[in-house]
């Protein structure tokens, strides 16, 4: 598990790597070491170094190289050891300068990497005219060498690298590094194997616990690079240790990335993700040592293990989302008919009574549903939703209660936690539940009641803390009356009722809708220019006249058909009226009777049918209807009377 190999010896092993002059330093200095570590000296370069050092960790370890010049910054990007450089210092120009102009007259200093400033100002100060060069790479070096031949240069103070290229050129060489700088890398990299020893040992010790654990851990350092693993959590992955350590976590499992603990040194507990097909339960935790954060930790539980612990977990150990994404912002409209249902939807998120919510197809009942949630104090809490039309009356009971092991043929190992226990403390949606089968009627209404749910196959029931909200198209009194739904049920799910107008009936709110709709498409269609100001007005003018019988859903579908559709579009170009009567005729079929006729007509069959429609939910109560509407009882006899003496 250890970040470095484990070491046979005691002493500490150094790997230093140089040519000629610095080699020779090295195997001077090399011996006052003897004690604390065991210096292997190798005569490498670049490659056939780092293959050199990997025979040598396989061989019996290496806890930290020593070299200099681009040959060490080179070992600093391919090996996972710490490579110490011998640094030139200011004294040690001097030096080697001093050295070289007792056998020549026109010099040069080669350094790696850029020029020291001190160096150029020192040597324009007091006019030294020495030719101050640099280098990063071995061909660069060369270059260097033969421009400085070419130029008459006797004599060059530089790198080992560099010294042997200008001997081998006929030019004097003269080593840049002094034994102080080298014996100063070398009791550095004693100091930091020293360091890097204990701290695999520290990882040695704390793999050894982690071992024992049935929880998946890893922990990284502040790169996010993972220090520490245990088989489980191996397993979790699927790669081994080998394969991970130094890693970025990140880079190996995004979903189980600590760059956030990292970022924000906060944690982060029981949440449930998907990892490589599996659910767990993952905990997030920053790792402070003596008060200073050094990294982070990431533990991954099983679900099933917490289950018999934490009843509450219930609510987030089945895969996917839980969380309501839209509030009662996302409504969007400020028509008045909208207005009252944003105050209604308040009114109703202050309460944990049963609500129900009425309104036809595509009008957006979740969307409101989730307003709800969110406004209430169940917010932080699980929000699970279901459309009970969209499911066999078999099916839908498994969803909503769950079963246990064995209930029946096909049912999965270890049973399945229903959509009641899931949303335990948040809020459940029960979406078209007018088609709810007659048999578990029965059953949401002992739900509702009893605060229990009773898993298929099971004896003993499991208390649940739930807010439902339900939905319909249908006219449920109409449906109680002829024995389709259950009357006592419904005046269970009738606590708090909120009725969601059609498009038709809150036509102010087109325009501002039909933007909305066109910013979202061309965002999702990744094409801003689809978003053109000039579709809205031309829509929103042809749809006077249409009734919108598929409400919200339809004006999202037919815009993004039209910014399909229309070629000019999607190149910024304008859509035209006969365009948009090409690709959405619909709008256009009240065109064949006279404009103020057809627009006339269309706008009262629209609000005579929501009159309509709010009267029959009432059963006739013209009181409550004009309640719902906001309107009094008089404004609604004077409308019903007006409308039906226009219509046609």
């Amino acid at each position: 598990m250890a970040f470095f190999p484990a070491l046979g010896g005691s002493r500490l092993r150094i790997a230093a790597v140089g040519f000629l002059g610095l080699r020779a330093l090295l195997e001077e200095l090399a011996p006052g070491y003897s004690s604390l570590a065991e210096v292997v000296i190798l005569d490498k370069a670049y490659g056939d170094a780092v293959e050199s050092i990997a025979h040598l960790r396989q061989a019996g370890g290496v806890d930290a190289v020593v070299s200099a010049g681009s040959n060490g910054s080179f070992l600093r990007e391919h090996l996972d050891l710490p490579v110490v450089l011998v640094k030139p210092g200011g004294f040690d120009v001097m030096q080697g300068l001093a050295r070289a102009s007792g056998k020549a007259q026109r010099l040069a200093v080669v350094t790696y990497g850029e020029v020291p400033s001190e160096l150029a100002h020192f040597n324009e100060r007091f006019s030294l005219q020495v030719d101050l060069r640099s280098y990063t790479t071995e061909e660069e070096a060369e270059a260097c060498v033969q421009e400085l031949a070419a130029s008459g240069t006797e004599a060059v103070v530089a790198p080992g690298l560099v010294v042997d290229l200008a001997r081998s050129y006929g030019l004097e060489g003269v080593l840049l590094y002094s034994r102080g700088a080298v014996r100063e890398a070398m009791e550095g990299a004693v100091e930091v194997a020293r360091i890097a020893r204990l701290e695999a040992a520290k990882r040695e010790k704390l793999s050894t616990i982690l071992g024992h654990l049935k929880d998946g851990v890893v922990a990284v350092n502040l790169d996010e690079r993972i220090e520490t693993i245990n088989p489980e959590m191996e397993s979790i992955i699927g790669l081994s240790a080998a394969q991970l350590i130094g890693q970025r976590l990140g880079d190996v499992r995004s979903e189980l990335s600590l760059a956030g603990t990292l970022r924000t040194g906060e944690a982060v507990v029981e949440q449930v993700q998907q990892v490589n097909g599996k659910t767990v339960v993952v905990t997030r935790m920053p790792i402070v040592e003596q008060g200073r954060q050094t990294g982070a930790v990431l533990i991954c539980q099983d679900p099933i293990a917490i289950q018999r612990l934490d009843r509450s977990l219930r609510s987030r150990a089945q895969p996917g989302s839980r969380h309501a994404r839209y509030g009662l912002s996302n409504l969007i409209g400020q028509s008045e008919a909208l207005q009252r249902v944003r105050q209604r939807a308040r009114t109703c998120a202050q309460s944990s009574a049963t609500v129900l919510i009425v309104g036809e197809s595509g009008t957006g009942k979740e969307l409101l549903a989730q307003g709800i949630h969110n406004a209430s104090a169940r917010q932080s809490q699980p929000f699970v939703a279901i459309n009970c039309a969209a499911f066999p009356e078999t099916l839908l009971e498994s969803e909503l209660f769950g079963y246990v092991d064995g209930a029946f043929t096909g049912s999965s190992r270890g049973g399945k936690v229903g959509l009641f226990e899931a949303a335990h403390t948040g809020t459940i949606f029960l979406d078209e539940i007018g088609d709810m089968p007659l048999p578990l009627q029965t059953r949401l209404l002992r739900v509702l009641q009893e605060k229990e749910v009773l898993r298929v196959g099971a004896t003993e029931p499991t208390p649940v803390d739930v807010r439902v909200i339900a939905a319909t198209h249908r006219n449920m009194e109409q449906q109680v009356a002829q024995g389709e739904f259950r009357q006592d049920l419904y005046y269970r799910l009738n606590i708090l009722l909120v009725h969601l107008p059609p498009l038709r009936a809150r036509l102010a709110d087109l325009p501002m809708l039909a933007s909305h709709l066109a910013d979202k498409i061309a965002t999702r269609l990744n094409n801003r220019k689809l978003a053109d100001e000039g579709l809205i007005n031309v829509l929103v003018e042809a749809a006077q006249g249409y009734d919108w019988p598929g409400n919200i859903r339809e004006l999202e579908n037919l815009i993004e058909r039209t910014m399909v559709f229309h070629e000019p579009l999607r190149m910024g170009g304008p859509v035209t009226r006969e365009a948009l009567q090409e690709i959405a005729p619909e709008l256009f079929s009240l065109r064949d009777a006279k404009p103020s006729q057809a627009l006339r007509s269309s706008r009262a069959e629209a609000e005579l049918m929501l009159l309509r429609d709010v009267l029959n939910e009432c059963g006739g109560n013209r009181e409550l209807a004009a309640e719902r509407l906001g309107i009094s009882r008089t404004t609604l006899w004077r409308k019903l009377r007006r409308l039906n003496e226009l219509k046609p």
